[in-house]
């Protein structure tokens, strides 16, 4: 059962395209994939995270790193981004939903700030 994976080994698994065909996440789903991932909610149609740091330096460190993995996953949060700290934000916007990818995504963030 897919729901076995920790996020860990979510955040090994590489971003898929998701344009035609592809069906949003149901709500069980994303209930499922959410339990997989630390300090992420589910809000509105996306999931998201706030990330707070010591100084403005940290934060746009992160949000520089966080931009890597997008760009290399080719998956792209929405961002806001100040003083100290960032909300980050997850919706595959193609498919109108949630996708497993938006779930890699927020993993691979997480793993950034892992000892």
């Amino acid at each position: 059962m897919e729901n076995t994976i920790n996020e860990s080994q979510l955040s090994h698994k590489s971003c898929k395209p998701c344009e035609g065909g592809v069906a949003p996440m149901t709500e069980d789903e994303i209930k499922a994939k959410l339990d997989m991932i630390a300090g992420w909610k589910y809000k509105d149609g996306c999931i998201e995270r706030r990330f707070l740091f010591k100084d403005h330096y940290e934060t746009i460190a992160f949000v520089n790193a966080v931009a890597w993995i997008s760009h290399a996953q080719g998956h792209h949060p929405d961002m806001l981004v100040g003083y100290n700290g960032c909300k980050i934000r997850y919706s595959t916007h193609s498919i109108g939903g949630m996708s497993e990818n938006d779930f890699i995504c927020a993993a691979r963030v997480n793993s950034l700030l892992s000892p």
